[in-house]
């Protein structure tokens, strides 16, 4: 019998950040990542991933871009957050304090940069 691993997410059932701002970061992390990365991940399944990567970007949060076989993800930090708690702060600023330094490689801001223009 193989043992498994569980986060304290999972052993919990909940965490303080919904699975939006989870792909969000993952993106912001790294704006190539692919979709399987995303699910391992976050945890949710793909098409669960697919639905809040289109919520995303029809929120204006997220662009994607064709580059070759994969999809780059460009990230719009300027935008504030979607709940009235959080609404004095902007996805910029989530990425930026929970990445932190990880999230050097989205560039200084925390939020994707030099990627090809988005057709």
């Amino acid at each position: 019998m193989e043992k498994t691993i569980v986060s304290r997410a999972e052993a919990s059932g909940w965490s303080f950040f919904t699975n939006h701002a989870h792909v969000l970061l993952c993106l912001a992390e790294d704006p190539e990542m692919r979709l399987r990365d995303v699910v391992a991940a976050v945890g949710i399944t793909e098409r669960a991933v697919q639905k809040i990567i289109a919520e995303l970007e029809s929120g204006g949060f997220l662009e994607r871009a064709r580059v070759g076989r994969r999809n780059v993800y460009r990230i719009h930090g300027n935008l504030p957050l979607r709940h009235p708690v959080e609404s004095h702060c902007t996805a910029q600023g989530l990425i930026g304090f929970i990445l932190g330094a990880k999230g050097d490689r989205a560039g200084p801001s925390g939020v994707a940069a030099a990627l090809p223009p988005l057709k």
